[in-house]
């Protein structure tokens, strides 16, 4: 690691700390030849897979992309920031996870509607809406009528841990 200050490429790791939930790896550095400090973050390098639209073209995964679909279908609804970076990350998580190389589209959307009827049951009705292309009330209601016999995010967040909770 070359210095920022003075550009030497001799330099030690003072300390190395977990950030990110353990994704990154945050290291304090000191230069040898001018004894500044700093700070760099490491981490893992993973290509993700190529995506396969229904039309058979295939595009790089984008993570913005899919964040903007669930903050758009999320859009009003009082679901924390917090909450959507945990969905999005394990969205990313279950692609690497299979080892593919190309990934189709449809299989990250029910993925996305998993998430989203986890965070919030009117996000994930808009979600299906568009990403199933209701054509009619019909639909919304066959969806909605699927979704009553799914519990709640609240349902599930108030019932009790079977697990003790370390304190």
């Amino acid at each position: 690691m070359h210095c920022p200050f003075c550009g030497a490429d001799d330099t030690r790791v003072i300390d190395s700390r977990l950030t990110a939930e353990g994704a990154q790896v945050r290291r304090r550095r000191e230069c040898i030849t001018c004894s500044e400090r700093f700070t760099t973050f490491e981490t893992a390098e993973l290509v993700m897979p190529r995506i396969v639209k229904n039309d058979g073209k295939r595009e790089p995964f984008d993570e913005d992309k899919l964040r903007n679909g669930i903050l758009r279908a999320l859009e009003k609804r009082p679901v924390e920031m917090d909450a959507i970076e945990k969905s999005v990350n394990h969205i990313m998580k279950r692609m690497r996870a299979t080892g593919e190389r190309e990934l189709p589209s449809p299989k990250i959307g029910e993925w996305v509607m998993e998430e989203l009827r986890d965070l919030d049951q009117v996000a994930y009705v808009r979600f299906a809406s568009v990403y199933r292309s209701f054509e009619d009330v019909s639909a919304f209601q066959e969806e909605i009528e699927r979704l009553k016999k799914v519990p709640s995010p609240e349902e599930k967040r108030q019932q009790q841990s079977l697990l003790p909770e370390d304190d």
